[in-house]
This record gives C-alpha cells, sequence and structure tokens, in this order.
C-alpha cells in the first residue's frame, strides 16, 4: 500500500510538470461515441436483456474495485502470474473507460486513471523481460506482441476517460507513458514494426489508435506509412500483402483469426478520423473480405486447424467477436447477426450496441455456408484453400483441399493435403499444432519442440511423404519460394465438385498433382470423397500416404501382424520417430478397405493398392519423453521402389449405431472396386458397387 501511495505521488507531482505542455483534448477519437452511448442507453432502458454483457462487466469491475491494484514487476512468461496480471490490466482499463462513458460514473474513470498512472510510473525504466522471446522481447511481457495488445486495449480505456482528465494529466500520461509505449514498439522495436506479419498489425494498430487518441499525427502516419513514412512498411502495405484478393490471410485461418482484431479495431478508428482514406473500401473491400473469409474457414464455428493451430479456436472469440460487430456496422448484412447470436456476446462499442440492437428487432437470417475457393497470395497466384460443402443434409459434410503456399513461419510442410468433417466431426484430422498456449508449466505457454519435430512435418498430414522426408527437407526458406498451381476448381455442380492442383519438385526430382472430387450420387448414402494422388519423378523412391483417422477401428480387410511385445518408433527423424509401428503387413492385392466409427456413423477407406504394397498402423507417442503429444492413430499406405505412380482411394460414409438401443445399420460399405481409366484421352474412375453396379466419374471437370 506504501509503495503504491508513494507511486501516486509521484504521479501527481510529475503531473504538475507538464501542465504548460499541449495536451491531447478531451475528445474521445476512438470505437465508442456518443452513438453507441445513445444506442446503449436506449437498449438499457428498453430491454435490458440484449445488453446483459455490460452488466457482466459491470459486476467484474466492480469487484475489482473492492481491491488494490496489482502492477508487479514482470517475471514470467505465458501463462505465469505477472503475465497473466498485465492482461488482466489491460482489460480492466478497457473495461473501466468504457463503463465510465456508458454510465458516467466517475469511480470507473478513477480506477482505469490509478492503473493508467501505475504504469506511467514503471514503464520507462522497466528493462526487457526476464524471461524475453529470442525474436522480439517485451517489457511487461515476454515478446513485444503482448505489449502491442496490451495497448490496443489500453488506449481505448484511455480515449474513454479522457473527459475525465485535466489537461495536465493527459499530457503527463502522454510523455510519461504512451510516448515511452510508442518508442519501444515504433523505434526499438523498428523491424517488427515494419514487418509484414501479424505481430507487425498489432504494433501498427496500437501505435496508430494511440496517435489518434493523443492527437500525434506523426504516430498515425507511421502507423499507415511504416516508420520512414514511405509505405515500405505501415498498415496499408499490410492490407495489401497479408491477404489474397478473396480476403485469405496467408498464415491460414487461425491466424487470421488472430490478427483480424488490430485489423478491424484500427480500420474502424481510421474510418472515423480519416475518412477520406476510405479504409473499408481499399483494396476492393479487403477488410470486410477478410471477416467473411474467416467466418466461412470453420466447421461447427471452429476454424479448420491448418499450419500452427490450436484446435479450440472458434468464431465466439473477441477477436471474432469484433470483426462480426463491425462488419455489421459498414455492411448491414442481416446474416452477420446469425453469427453474432452464436457468439451470444457483443463488443462494447459503437458497432456491437448496434448488432445487439439489430438482434433484438428479429432481423438476424441466417448464414449458408457454401463451397468456396479462397485463393492465397497477394494477387492469388500462389494456390488456394479448396472447400467443397453439402448443405442439404441435416448434419452437412465438408471436404477442405488445402493446396496453399507456405505461410510463412507458422506454415507446415504438408503441400496439397486434405481434411474431411461430417456429422459435427473431424473425421480426416490434421494435428494442428503442439503447443499448451499460457500453460506456463509446459514449455512456458511456447510452442513445443514438437511442433517442429511432428507438427510441421509432412507425416503428420495427409499428403504423401517421398522417402521418408519431409516437403522440400523442411527448409522454409525453400518451401516459401514454391507455391502450388490451381488446375481446375468448380463448384457449379453441387452434386459433382472438383478442385485440383499440382506443384514441382516438392522434393528433388519429383512433383505431385492431386484431384479431389466430392460426390452426391444416390447410390452412396452421404457423400462421397475421390482422391488421386499423382506423382511424376526422375528416379525410384518410397512413398507413404498417411490417413490421420479420428474414431474406433472396426475392420481391415487385410490382416496386419501386430507387435504384440515390444513396439518401436517406425523411423529416426522427419517425424517418423514421434510414430509407434503398431501393426505392418502386406495391401491387398487389388484394393484395401479401413473401417472406422465415429460417434453413430461409419466411415471406409478404400485404396487400389498391390501385393507389394505395404499398411502400417501407427499410433503418436514414440520419443515423447515430456507426455507432449496427443496419442492419435494413422494408416500408412506404402509403396517402395517407384518412380511415376498414382494413389487412388475414396471415402465413403454410411450406416449408423444406435449405442442406446443397440442398433447397427449399414456397418458394411458400397465399394468393391476402384479403377483409374482412360478413354478417349480423359482419365476416369471407375467404381464397382455392391447394389448400384459400376459407376464412372470423370477426373477432368465434366463440364
Amino acid at each position: 500500500m506504501k509503495t503504491q501511495t508513494l507511486t501516486l505521488v509521484f504521479c501527481l507531482f510529475a503531473s504538475l510538470v507538464f501542465a504548460q505542455q499541449k495536451a491531447p483534448s478531451a475528445e474521445s477519437k476512438l470505437l465508442l461515441t456518443e452513438k453507441g452511448i445513445a444506442a446503449y442507453r436506449d437498449l438499457d432502458a428498453k430491454n435490458p436483456d440484449a445488453v446483459r454483457e455490460i452488466a457482466e462487466i459491470k459486476q467484474k469491475i466492480d469487484a475489482e474495485l473492492t481491491e488494490e491494484i496489482q502492477v508487479p514487476i514482470p517475471k514470467d512468461a505465458g501463462g505465469g502470474y505477472t503475465h497473466e496480471q498485465h492482461k488482466a490490466n489491460q482489460l480492466s482499463i478497457f473495461y473501466a473507460g468504457i463503463l465510465y462513458k456508458l454510465t458516467g460514473e466517475e469511480r470507473y474513470a478513477a480506477r482505469a486513471k490509478e492503473l493508467l498512472y501505475a504504469y506511467a510510473a514503471i514503464y520507462k525504466t522497466l528493462p526487457l523481460h526476464p524471461e524475453k522471446k529470442e525474436q522480439s522481447p517485451g517489457k511487461l511481457f515476454w515478446q513485444s506482441l503482448n505489449e502491442a495488445v496490451w495497448l490496443v486495449y489500453s488506449v481505448q480505456g484511455f480515449d474513454a476517460i479522457k473527459p475525465y482528465l485535466s489537461a495536465e494529466e493527459r499530457a503527463f500520461l502522454k510523455a510519461e507513458l504512451f510516448q515511452p509505449f510508442v518508442d519501444f514498439l515504433s523505434v526499438d522495436g523498428e523491424e517488427t514494426f515494419n514487418k509484414i506479419h501479424n505481430h507487425g498489425t498489432w504494433a501498427v494498430a496500437a501505435v496508430g489508435m494511440a496517435g489518434y487518441s493523443l492527437e500525434d499525427d506523426k504516430w498515425v502516419q507511421m502507423a499507415l506509412k511504416g516508420t520512414t513514412l514511405d509505405g515500405t512498411g505501415g498498415f496499408l502495405r499490410q492490407l495489401d500483402e497479408l491477404f489474397s484478393p478473396d480476403g485469405y490471410y496467408s498464415e491460414g485461418p487461425y491466424y487470421q483469426r488472430y490478427a483480424l482484431l488490430p485489423f478491424v479495431v484500427f480500420g474502424q478508428a481510421i474510418a472515423y478520423n480519416s475518412p477520406e482514406l476510405k479504409i473499408f473500401s481499399h483494396r476492393d473491400a479487403i477488410l470486410i473480405k477478410a471477416i467473411y473469409a474467416a467466418i466461412d474457414l470453420t466447421y461447427g464455428g471452429f476454424f479448420f486447424p491448418i499450419n500452427d493451430a490450436l484446435k479450440e479456436k472458434n468464431l465466439q472469440t473477441s477477436e471474432m467477436v469484433f470483426g462480426v460487430d463491425i462488419a455489421y456496422e459498414i455492411t448491414k448484412d442481416p446474416r452477420l447477426l446469425s453469427i453474432a447470436q452464436y457468439q451470444a456476446n457483443f463488443a462494447p462499442i459503437d458497432a456491437g450496441f448496434e448488432v445487439a440492437k439489430a438482434i433484438g428487432g428479429s432481423l438476424a437470417k441466417p448464414f449458408e455456408y457454401t463451397s468456396k475457393r479462397f485463393r492465397d497470395g497477394e494477387k492469388g497466384d500462389q494456390g488456394g484453400l479448396a472447400i467443397m460443402r453439402a448443405t442439404t443434409s441435416k448434419n452437412p459434410s465438408a471436404l477442405v483441399y488445402k493446396y496453399t503456399a507456405q505461410g510463412m513461419g507458422h506454415g507446415h510442410f504438408d503441400k496439397l493435403t486434405w481434411l474431411y468433417y461430417d456429422n459435427g466431426e473431424e473425421i480426416i484430422r490434421d494435428y494442428g499444432a503442439a503447443r499448451f498456449l499460457n500453460i506456463e508449466a509446459k514449455f512456458g505457454g511456447h510452442y513445443l519442440a514438437e511442433n517442429n519435430t511432428w507438427a510441421k512435418q509432412t507425416i503428420a498430414h495427409n499428403t504423401v511423404v517421398v522417402d521418408e522426408k519431409s516437403h522440400f527437407d523442411g527448409k522454409l526458406s525453400v518451401a516459401e519460394a514454391s507455391f502450388p498451381k490451381e488446375l481446375r476448381f468448380d463448384v457449379s455442380d453441387p452434386n459433382f465438385q472438383i478442385a485440383s492442383a499440382e506443384i514441382k519438385e516438392v522434393n528433388e526430382g519429383v512433383s505431385f498433382k492431386r484431384t479431389m472430387i466430392y460426390v452426391l450420387d444416390a447410390a452412396f448414402e452421404y457423400p462421397l470423397v475421390l482422391d488421386l494422388f499423382e506423382i511424376q519423378s526422375e528416379s525410384a523412391h518410397q512413398y507413404d500416404l498417411p490417413l490421420h483417422f479420428n474414431g474406433q477401428i472396426i475392420h481391415l480387410n487385410v490382416p496386419l501382424p501386430g507387435n504384440k511385445t515390444q513396439l518401436s518408433a517406425l523411423g529416426k527423424e522427419n517425424g517418423y520417430e514421434h510414430l509407434w509401428n503398431l501393426a505392418q503387413g502386406k495391401a491387398d492385392a487389388k484394393l484395401s478397405q479401413f473401417t472406422w466409427l465415429l460417434k453413430d456413423r461409419f466411415y471406409t477407406w478404400s485404396t487400389k493398392t498391390d501385393i507389394s504394397d505395404e499398411l502400417i498402423m501407427a499410433e503418436l507417442g514414440a520419443n515423447d519423453p515430456d507426455f507432449n503429444l496427443r496419442n492419435e492413430r494413422a494408416l500408412i499406405l506404402r509403396t517402395k521402389g517407384k518412380s511415376n505412380h498414382y494413389f487412388l482411394s475414396a471415402l465413403e460414409t454410411h450406416g449408423s449405431f444406435d449405442s442406446k438401443n443397440e442398433l447397427t445399420l449399414n456397418a458394411y460399405n458400397q465399394i468393391k472396386s476402384l479403377e483409374l481409366i482412360e478413354k478417349d484421352g480423359k482419365k476416369y474412375i471407375q467404381i464397382t458397387t455392391k447394389d448400384a453396379g459400376i459407376k464412372t466419374y470423370p477426373v477432368e471437370n465434366p463440364n
């Protein structure tokens, strides 16, 4: 208590020094204006349930008002006490400021001021964080990224209480807190600030929002154009280079979600303060496209876990709440309101109150998820991500075919991979990232070593591995320079959707072409996935095609001798060292078939094989002394001594299992044989079924 009193005395004394300096005005410049305040008060009077989030925030901050503030000297990495306390304080400053504007109660402004003054007392003299990350260390936090996040939230709290602060106090906070913060992010952290990357996005948004609120045009211009003010860095260049023309973010859906918040909140601040920039129209409304793209890159509300991704993230995260609310304020698209209803929350800004009002007025319409392809690369010429969906069934399915560019440092070596969703579940899965975010006991919340040795390696994905080596030999610089070429994408016929892509030199002298087809045919109970993976090579190799399935094994049509007494790792490196070899044996002479059960539905993978092929049942967990990896299984199809080769497979969904009533229907699949045939110079997949005869599907676009 004594220390806090001395701190406040110092800050009050120091503020007198700035009494004669030009202070920022008391006018609010950021995302909560008189428009939002009026909307809140109207809703609170007429339909208080519509703004219950504000009541919950009030309850939280009211409880904090009875406690002394805690601004500890930084010590802990992500997840530790000091890290989490500074994160909590940024929200307390933000929320207390919001409550002051909405209610007019000065006790909230006093709390936000007390916290801001406490940080002003220590920030200039803080050294780099003792647990600093090697790339871009922070002062309050282990990395400057978190520092930028702190400023994005805290400057909004400051902006909200400006009318409560005297001119001297505003000048003092600018000089003693915000100027040092801006200098740390843009001068000390110049490389990160100018980087075309999500860390750079957070940094420029923080500095730009501070510039608008504190009326410092130099900060704003740096944020827009980079530290040299020539456009080689900054927000505008990030908008031009980090998104494809379709709004796809280069690092993938997980990081698209994370980067979205600084993009949209700074974008909104620009729209309010610099309307002449027409920021939401920039590059054919790329920010709005990015928000819609983020929504489309989900199944059941959860983001497709490609590249470095944690599977728990969904549309209910704060980033997406801000994004959806701001997008609705601009577009008035009623479909966005159904997403907001799923989120069950709104951002406490002008846009959020407009969304709350619209939902209360029953304006929401369903957001329909349709088949789409998102091109990758700033010009849209670096591959893409194809999503093929069936929306007519009660439990819609989705085939995700990934033929994107690398995705910078968060990308995985998984060219031409795929995932499949059905019945609300991930059927063919991707591991995502090996990380326990903000759990300090697990390597301080960092990415784990296994993220590099397993999650990024090719064998961790559903694509071909050549000679047990990851694509591009796992070299990022090589992978960044190469990307797939889309050959076809056509979803005009919902019963026959097709995507095809190729990539050259994924391994030395080896190129890939993969065609994936999504078929709705009365011969099959549910949508059918067809997969043709063609390989061209100058010399013979071993090719492994893993299938990372999710569910309980039911049947394999060939016997696999299990390792009953001792398990060994499948290999020594490139991810193979993490796979236990549970069983290995010869594939079927014509067609290998594997059936598993997930929830109440059966899935059968049929793949054309011959007697020289092998099947391996593998389980993740070898060479994992700290038990960092999930124990997931994969079936691997291996062929040796081949140069040019192709894999032909089908995934068939069928039947049902009612565990409550012990009732099983159609546990056996329809496919009897798979063949790749050629007619008139064109390729076709021919399937012999049990009940519907022979079905033939063109590999080329049927139109």
